[in-house]
């Protein structure tokens, strides 16, 4: 039997090269998800089943009383580049929602998951530190100077909301109302 030869082609090397660098590139992704899992946090079910994870990580976007758009970053993995350095922390932030009415500051943030015991709340005239069992941690920078001692909070389905006087009202606008016609 005559042996067929192939024809030489001229891209033949040039794709034969391609074909080694995306197997390196993808030997190399199989390392680094390889890396990730490790540092993942892992958490054992009373039944020995381990659970990695969760991994949490955005942003929330919001119109302030301004109107100027804000932008709050939350989750487990404050920044990408941490997770080169294996900086996973255990708890993660809950989203946040800060409200800014005349008389007072309303913070809502979602703690699904969290008994209402299990919650910590600290306040300074600037900022409010939450802490909700082993799941959830964020201390913030309160937009206006507060009376932490009047703060009142209350808990239900998941949603923590927590309302702080302001230190001095804001001031509604003065003058008279003009009639456009």
């Amino acid at each position: 039997m005559r042996e067929r030869r192939r024809r030489w082609w001229p891209f033949d090397e040039i794709f034969e090269e391609m074909r080694r660098i995306f197997e390196e590139i993808e030997e190399s992704i199989f390392r680094e998800w390889e890396e990730f899992e490790r540092m993942l946090p892992r958490t054992k079910t009373p039944s020995g089943v381990e659970i990695h994870g969760p991994i949490v990580w955005g942003w929330s976007l919001t119109i302030g009383p301004d109107g100027k758009p804000v932008v709050r970053e939350f989750g487990n993995l404050p920044r990408p580049y941490e997770l080169r350095r294996g900086l996973i922390k255990g708890t993660r932030e809950p989203l946040i929602d800060v409200i800014e009415g005349d008389e007072e500051i309303i913070v809502v943030a979602e703690t699904p998951g969290v008994e209402k015991d299990e919650i910590e709340l600290h306040a300074t005239e600037r900022e409010l530190e939450i802490k909700a069992g082993d799941k959830y941690y964020k201390k913030l920078e309160l937009p206006t100077e507060v009376i932490p001692e009047k703060a009142k909070a209350t808990y239900k389905n998941g949603v923590l909301e927590i309302r702080i006087p302001r230190k001095t009202p804001k001031e509604k606008p003065k003058g008279t109302r003009i009639k456009v016609e």
